[in-house]
């Protein structure tokens, strides 16, 4: 299933992205290769990060 239909990202990618690198959703979305185009899919982008890191607190996903 697609996450982000503006740069056909795929919610497998995320997920993979979450576990091997730092950041929110927008920066794994620039570890990636793209940037967030209209934006709409970075809420739930941010609950599929925080799922795979196990956590439900925004902050954390943010690098010290």
């Amino acid at each position: 299933m697609y996450i982000c239909v503006c740069n056909a990202i795929r919610e497998s990618e995320l997920r993979t992205a979450a576990r091997e690198r730092l950041g929110d959703a927008e920066m794994l979305y620039l570890s990636l290769g793209h940037e967030p185009q209209c934006r709409q899919c970075l809420a739930d982008a941010e609950k599929i990060v925080a799922h795979e890191r196990g956590t439900t607190d925004m902050r954390t996903l943010l690098p010290h």
